[in-house]
């Protein structure tokens, strides 16, 4: 009896610390729910909200890697151009008879390794970030426009459809992908001594060199693991969409940017939490999707995700202003 008091304690404790935490971001989530809703009829149906799980876990792929990327320090964005070129790659292996499993992992193999690429110069040099994942995203953009001729390879094989199309116990089943993958990306940083380093690294990489953490290799961790959230997604997108697009995932690493800003991760490093990531990729995914219910001309989506990011990141800008000011 006491044992289940003390986790029952536990998990009031975390979910009282996780919304005291992201208070601020609930509350516009569900002022932004309320007002959809009211617009909208459809909004609160059960397909339509399986519909916005299942786009916003798009995202929700590319914003968890991106999460540990920001949390360290660092940024990728090449991983919108990686979701392109595995689209591509798993469509023409599947049409050329690869059994689906070993498409599958060959195109998770090629992500990391391309996560690989960034990670081993970024861990090695003083490059920019910025500079080596967009010298990445443009080669990756250009190689999948030189192979497709900028056209769509079309996938037909049923079994492969299903992967992001099906359903699961009357879920989408790309639903159940990022649910697994955003508990591993908790696990990692919440209960493991890499997920500390990550922290670590962003916080102050001098010190945590000098505390004795290897700070190359947990640095190639985490685009390793942002490239192979790009291919999982470019995977995914691939049989939801029926084909392998070379436009595929174009300015999919900005919404993944802008997911875990809304969430709290800092551009500076050192802060951020997969928690709420979540709740940024769904204001991303709810908004998107009440414009469309509201019948608003797509190009707006634009506009309010701009301004919705240039918020975030002020709001980020204050909290280091005080955060300095009290160091």
């Amino acid at each position: 009896m006491n044992t289940k008091m003390s986790v029952t304690e536990k998990l009031f404790g975390s979910t009282k610390s996780y919304i005291k935490r992201n208070a601020g971001i609930l509350i516009g989530l569900l002022a932004l729910c309320v007002v959809i809703a009211i617009r909208s009829d459809s909004f609160l149906t059960y397909d339509n909200i399986m519909n916005v799980l299942r786009q916003s876990a798009q995202n929700i792929f590319l914003a968890s890697g991106m999460t540990m990327i920001l949390i360290a320090g660092g940024i990728d964005l090449s991983v919108g151009s990686v979701v392109g070129i595995i689209g591509v790659m798993v469509g023409t292996m599947i049409n050329q008879g690869l059994p689906i499993p070993v498409a599958i992992i060959i195109c998770l193999i090629v992500g990391a390794l391309m996560g690989t690429f960034n990670g081993f110069i970024l861990s090695r040099t003083t490059l920019p970030p910025f500079i080596v994942t967009y010298a990445l995203m443009t080669i990756l953009r250009g190689s999948t426009y030189v192979y497709t001729g900028g056209t769509t390879v079309r996938i037909d094989d049923r079994n492969f459809i299903a992967v992001g199309t099906g359903y699961t116990l009357g879920v989408p089943n790309p639903v159940w992908y990022m649910t697994i993958i955003l508990i591993v990306v908790y696990i990692i940083l919440n209960r493991t001594k890499l997920g500390r380093h990550i922290y670590a690294i962003g916080g102050n990489q001098k010190a945590a060199e000098f505390s004795g953490i290897d700070v190359k290799n947990v640095r190639l961790f985490v685009y390793v693991f942002s490239g192979l959230m790009g291919a999982v997604a470019g995977i995914v997108l691939a049989a939801r969409s029926y084909a392998g697009q070379p436009t595929a995932g174009n300015g999919a690493e900005m919404d993944a940017i802008e997911a875990c800003v809304l969430g709290g991760c800092s551009m500076a490093g050192g802060y951020g939490f997969i928690g709420g990531t979540i709740i940024g990729a769904l204001i991303i995914a709810i908004m998107n999707n009440g414009l469309n219910l509201m019948r608003i001309d797509s190009y707006w989506q634009m506009v309010a995700k701009g301004i919705i990011v240039l918020i975030a990141v002020y709001v980020d800008y204050v909290k280091n202003q005080k955060k300095n000011k009290k160091g």
